[in-house]
């Protein structure tokens, strides 16, 4: 009964809330990924024999230079509208880079139309590493020369995560979608996240509008070291903290995925990454831009970096799988309207300086939660927005409640500092934008 008071206080008639039906467009795209063609994809991955950043960059049939120029090739094939590049980079001795390597990731851009620089990015890593050892006196160092040399066929890690980039950019480039989407097979992962450092600098120096990266490492596998098997659920990691751009990305991956693919559950993992690991999300994270990780839930260790990450020790039915929840959620942001914007600019009462934080206040009686929001971008076909919260130590929405076009919306007798409120919008379609989170911004003063 207070919500319905608190939402005729505001003296508006609101329309109708879209049904949370599935959209034919993006449910046409999900069906069309094909575990065949996934299947294909690893195993001309493998058959370079190695794609170690270091292996041959001119050798026509093995090494990272043929590899990176098949993944090009191979998806410039897919469709005229896909503009596809290699993305090179001299990269110079440092760190675990052990010489001076010239890099390449191969990138393909499918252009947006209403909302073209607004992005959207499915991403993978496409070198592979077999790492062989010597010893030192008492202690077993990497042999980087044996490794560069050595099989590295890599199909898990990530032929996986690569075929799956290369066969959305199939299907995805067959359609329009309002966002510009990304795809991008990235390189010198295993030597320390080259590639999409690399990457990740220039698109915030460049000060693009990045809505997601959807990374895929490790999505080739549904049989653990241990025996388990899981063949119907995938991880996916996001950074802390609790309602980060990152971490909003993942609970709108578990919603999103799981309507369109509900044979697969998504689950979510909330720290950046596997314990003590890192993956090509990282970057794009640390740069401000929201990123999470697909992973399998049954990882084969002994296989990742060896000469048995193979075709025969992998499952291309899960990895299409992966695809599929991956086309969802892209092919829904690419679509949908951007997240309203809810910031505002206010004075600070001790210094005088002007501050932005969340347009949240507690209402003229003081016990209130009174949300103000802003529309981003002239969306012709926005159906209104949608008021979601939740318990603060629930990790997934709880509640939801449409508000329709109006800006504003007051919860009578509501603490604001016991709830997470967050504001999202919905086109006529039904296509709903990440939440927009109502975040406590840290003061220094009590």
């Amino acid at each position: 009964m207070r919500l319905t008071i608190a939402f005729l206080a505001l003296g508006v008639v609101y329309a109708q809330a879209p049904i949370k039906a599935l959209n034919p467009k993006v449910q046409k795209v999900v069906d069309e990924v094909s575990s065949d063609r996934v299947a294909a994809l690893m195993q001309r991955l493998e058959g370079f024999g190695t794609r170690n950043l270091f292996s041959s960059q001119t050798d026509p049939k093995r090494g990272i230079g043929a590899a990176a120029r098949w993944i090009r090739d191979e998806m410039a094939s897919y469709s005229p509208r896909l503009q596809v590049r290699l993305d090179e980079h001299d990269v110079k001795k440092a760190a675990r880079v052990f010489r001076d390597v010239h890099l390449m990731n191969v990138v393909a851009v499918l252009p947006g139309t209403t909302q073209k620089d607004r992005y959207v990015l499915i991403t993978g890593h496409y070198d592979s590493l077999n790492i062989i050892r010597k010893k030192e006196g008492e202690i077993e160092k990497m042999d980087q020369e044996g490794t560069v040399a050595a099989d590295a066929p890599g199909v898990s890690d990530d032929g996986s995560g690569t075929a799956a980039v290369m066969e959305l950019a199939r299907v995805l480039s067959q359609y329009e979608f309002e966002k510009t989407l990304v795809f991008v097979a990235f390189a010198g992962e295993e030597y320390g996240l080259v590639g999409s450092n690399l990457y990740a600098k220039r698109s915030a120096a460049d000060k693009q509008i990045i809505d997601a990266v959807l990374n895929n490492d490790i999505i080739g596998n549904d049989l653990a070291g241990n025996g388990r098997t899981s063949n119907s659920a995938v991880r996916i990691f996001s950074e802390d903290p609790i309602d980060s751009p990152s971490r909003t990305l993942a609970r709108y991956v578990k919603e999103i995925g799981e309507r369109y693919v509900p044979s697969m559950k998504v689950n979510l993992v909330f720290r950046a990454d596997r314990f003590a690991r890192g993956g090509d999300h990282t970057p794009f994270d640390r740069a401000g831009f929201p990123a999470v990780r697909f992973t399998t839930t049954a990882e084969f260790y002994a296989n990742q970096h060896s000469a048995t990450d193979t075709f025969a020790n992998a499952s291309p039915k899960y990895t299409a799988s992966v695809a599929k929840v991956n086309a969802a959620v892209a092919a829904t942001l690419a679509l949908a309207p951007p997240a309203p914007d809810i910031s505002t600019k206010t004075k600070s009462i001790t210094s005088g300086l002007e501050t932005t934080g969340p347009n949240l206040a507690r209402g003229k009686s003081g016990y209130d939660a009174l949300l103000k929001w802003k529309e981003q971008g002239d969306v012709t076909d926005l159906a209104g927005f949608s008021v979601v919260w939740r318990d603060s130590v629930s990790p997934y929405w709880e509640k939801e409640f449409w508000v329709g076009p109006g800006k504003e919306f007051r919860l009578a007798d509501v603490s604001i500092d016991d709830i997470v409120l967050g504001v999202k919008a919905v086109d006529k379609e039904g296509n709903e934008s990440p939440v927009s989170v109502y975040r406590i911004v840290p003061r220094l003063i009590p």
